[in-house]
């Protein structure tokens, strides 16, 4: 499911189009068997149609409150939690619709990637899937890095720069000219200068090599941010209705921060986010924080 908007900034980039055609090209490589089902829930409440969903209601189910609804959410006192209002209506409207055996939940800028239906299919093969509240499908690559505080990653940067420098040295003692001895002062040396090599490079350059096979990606805890492509195995998606709808949403706390919260109090509720990306978050422009300059490439 796509959940989308009417925007006013950035429109001329139809960033709907872009994930609806990419959606639309993924689908028709998945065989006979079709790999999933598209919807779009189209949550514009304003005046104004969004007209780029109207493009799409031959191609794929287009879903919209009524006028009765429509009115009730232009009276949210906020616009975190009107976003999550909306995200709390597409997930249910979905499950009424289809009662989907997994739920993908994707904004209108988070454009799948080429192995996007393989790599999910892999996930829901594996057990941990069966006890998961959401799996999150993005992290920003900026959040990615190794230099953040989480245990695993600092565990992973240490063990590479352990199994780096120790390679080097086997190297370098069997196969250099010159006098190379193994000794622990030159095995910290070549693990700290490994480790800062692989900061500097960027740890999700590294983490593309496991796009090899689907077997490869990596499950770790989630974090706090973002939501811009969510996967709710089972009934997980209802679940995630009912907890957000009993949250209020501001700045501060949208509603990743409410689900991180959920997954970390709630007995028997797990999250995981997967590595590398999924999706790439080609949307510049926010539609739910003013844009104040235009965004440029720098």
């Amino acid at each position: 499911m796509v959940v989308t908007a009417r925007r006013t900034e950035g429109k001329d980039y139809h960033y709907l189009l872009q994930v609806a055609q990419r959606l639309k090209l993924l689908l028709t490589t998945c065989g006979s068997k079709p790999c999933a089902e598209v919807m779009l829930c189209d949550v514009e409440s304003g005046p104004a149609l969004n007209e780029d969903a109207l493009l799409l209601e031959e191609q794929f189910l287009v879903v919209r409150r009524t006028p009765d609804e429509r009115s009730q959410s232009q009276e949210v006192a906020n616009i975190f939690e009107k976003e999550k209002r909306d995200y709390v209506f597409c997930l249910r409207k979905g499950w009424d619709l289809v009662k989907p055996k997994n739920v993908v939940i994707l904004e209108d800028d988070a454009l799948p990637l080429s192995d996007f239906f393989p790599a999910i299919n892999n996930l829901l093969s594996r057990k941990f899937a069966l006890n998961s509240l959401y799996i999150k499908l993005y992290h920003p690559e900026r959040l990615q890095r190794y230099w953040n505080p989480e245990p695993y990653r600092i565990l992973e940067w240490i063990g590479l720069g352990l199994f780096g420098s120790t390679i080097l040295l086997l190297l370098f003692v069997h196969c250099s000219p010159f006098s190379f001895s193994l000794s622990l002062p030159h095995l910290l040396f070549l693990a700290l200068y490994i480790m800062a090599v692989a900061e500097l490079a960027g740890r999700h350059y590294l983490l593309e090599v496991r796009r090899l096979s689907p077997q490869l990606y990596a499950v770790c805890p989630a974090t706090e941010c973002c939501t811009p492509a969510m996967l709710y195995p089972g009934n997980a998606s209802i679940r995630v209705a009912d907890y957000l709808a009993q949250a209020t949403c501001a700045q501060g706390n949208a509603k990743d921060m409410v689900l991180y919260r959920v997954a970390r109090s709630t007995p028997d509720e797990k999250a995981h986010s997967v590595e590398p990306n999924l999706i790439k978050h080609i949307g510049a422009y926010s539609s739910v924080r003013t844009n104040h300059k235009p965004p440029r490439l720098i």
